[in-house]
C-alpha cells in the first residue's frame, strides 16, 4: 500500500461504537487495519473489521463474537486474590468473582446490544500464566472460574490457550474469529506484573455495590 492510500484509510477508518470512544485505536500497519488496545479492566466490541489486542500475565481475556452478524469483542480481567476456593457455580455474586462476572456478562451484553444473537456465540480464551510469585493460583482461579461461567451459560468455547507461566500477547479479529497468540518468553523488565499487581489491589480496594443479571 502507498504512502497515499494509507493515510487515506487512517483518516476514514469508522468511529467506535457508542461507549468505547475512551479505548485506545490506531492504524496497524502490520495488520493493515484498525487496532484497538485495551488494558487490564477494559473490554472492547466492535462490527467492523479491526484488531483488537492486549497483553495478558495472569489475567484472562474472553474473545466473543456471533459469526453469523459480524458483532465480537474481547475482555481482559482477573479476580481478586481473595478468591477462597477458585470455583463459581453460578448462584451467587460476591466480592472474589463480581470482577470476572462484570467482564462476562458486559461484553456479552454489548454484543447482544451491537446486532448479535446469543445462541450464534462462541467464544475462544486466552491467558491465566502464572507470572506473580506472590499470586502463585489467580491465573488457575481466572481459567476455573471463565470455564465455569461458560459452562453454567452454554455457551462453547471453541478454542483457549490458557496455562503455562509466559505472558501472552493476544490479538483477535472479530469479523474473522481469527487469533494471533505470541508468547513472551523473555521479558527485559516487569511491566506486566507491576500493571497486574496494581490492578489486582485496585480491585480488592474498590466496594462492591449494585447486583449482577446474570444469563
Amino acid at each position: 500500500m502507498n504512502a497515499s492510500a494509507l493515510n487515506k484509510n487512517k483518516a476514514e477508518f469508522a468511529p467506535a461504537l457508542p461507549g468505547f470512544e475512551h479505548v485506545n485505536r490506531y492504524w496497524d500497519k502490520v495488520n493493515n487495519s484498525v487496532s484497538a488496545k485495551i488494558l487490564p479492566g477494559e473490554f472492547y466490541v466492535t462490527t467492523q473489521r479491526e484488531v483488537i489486542a492486549t497483553v495478558l500475565g495472569s489475567c484472562v481475556s474472553a474473545c466473543i463474537r456471533d459469526p453469523v452478524f459480524g458483532v465480537g469483542g474481547m475482555n481482559h480481567f482477573m479476580l481478586p486474590i481473595s478468591v477462597s476456593n477458585g470455583s463459581w457455580n453460578g448462584s451467587a455474586v460476591n466480592l472474589a468473582t463480581r470482577y470476572g462476572n462484570y467482564a462476562m456478562e458486559h461484553l456479552i451484553n454489548e454484543i447482544l446490544k451491537n446486532g448479535g444473537i446469543r445462541k450464534n456465540l462462541e467464544v475462544k480464551i486466552f491467558g491465566g500464566a502464572r507470572i506473580l510469585k506472590q499470586m502463585t493460583d489467580i491465573g488457575i482461579k481466572n481459567i476455573q472460574f471463565v470455564r465455569a461461567y461458560l459452562k453454567t451459560e452454554n455457551i462453547d468455547i471453541v478454542s483457549e490457550d490458557v496455562g503455562d507461566i509466559c505472558p501472552r500477547k493476544v490479538q483477535y479479529i472479530p469479523a474473522t474469529g481469527k487469533v494471533r497468540i505470541k508468547k513472551l518468553r523473555s521479558l527485559h523488565n516487569d511491566t506486566i506484573s507491576q500493571r497486574e499487581q496494581k490492578y489486582s489491589q485496585e480491585i480488592e480496594s474498590t466496594p462492591a455495590d449494585g447486583e449482577i443479571d446474570l444469563f
